[in-house]
């Protein structure tokens, strides 16, 4: 096994920001990408060990000898690839350290689930302040590699306005994801003005006069804050 190596399955949203981290940080570093954009992508961002093919592919997944890396991190841009691939990986590679990333609670359980050993679930690492008490240190820094102010990511505080999209919807029936930001708690006005995490097993509806707080790059926020105001959401 190479010491401070890691095998990374994705290069999308998430993925760029973590192997930018990584790399920083001195890791050894193997992108692996199904998406040919985001392939081509990695390449241009100057990442020498990328590698296109299709990680459904059993045969493909053993020539690459996951056993020789300190870590196996699972974070394909589509969630249900994601898991598919973390149950093929623990599949394989019994003895594999694989970590996984999620930003939903409905898919950490199902990261779970498939094996993974360690699940990074956004909601809570923004909620808890999680990398302070993660024991691995690879771990910490992909929390840090997505949350510091280095990589471009904010947080951003909007109010819902009147005849919003976002109106009379729970947080679990929102799909944050199309637009780049990620939802990590709210100031509830039926609840007199505290502020709420939103983490597992909390949903909550959203309502006129209500504040959302929100992760992600600062442009995407601004552009949010801009489509909470409209009476329909993007498609």
């Amino acid at each position: 096994m190479l010491e401070r190596s890691i095998l990374l399955f994705g290069y999308g949203n998430h993925g760029k920001f973590i192997a930018k981290g990584l790399h920083e940080d001195g890791f050894r570093l193997k992108i692996i990408e199904s998406n040919h954009d985001y392939y081509l992508q990695a390449k241009e961002d100057g990442f020498m060990d990328v590698e296109h093919m299709d990680v459904t592919n059993d045969r493909l997944l053993e020539v690459l000898d996951p056993e020789r890396y300190e870590q196996l991190v699972c974070v394909m841009e589509d969630e249900h690839l994601n898991v598919f691939l973390t149950l093929s990986l623990r599949s394989l590679f019994k003895e594999s350290y694989i970590l996984a990333i999620s930003d939903s609670i409905h898919t950490t359980k199902k990261l779970k689930m498939a094996g993974a050993d360690k699940v990074v679930d956004l909601y809570e690492v923004s909620a808890n302040k999680i990398y302070n008490i993660l024991k691995r240190p690879v771990a910490t820094k992909l929390l840090e590699s997505f949350v510091s102010g280095r990589d471009g990511i904010g947080f951003k505080e909007m109010l819902i306005p009147k005849k919003s999209f976002l109106e009379g919807k729970t947080t679990d029936e929102v799909d944050f994801s199309p637009y780049g930001v990620l939802l990590i708690g709210m100031i509830d006005e039926a609840l007199g003005h505290s502020f709420v995490f939103i983490t597992a097993g909390i949903n909550h509806e959203l309502n006129y006069g209500d504040t959302i707080v929100c992760i992600g790059p600062e442009d995407a926020l601004g552009r949010f804050e801009e489509e909470i105001k409209k009476k329909e959401s993007i498609k």
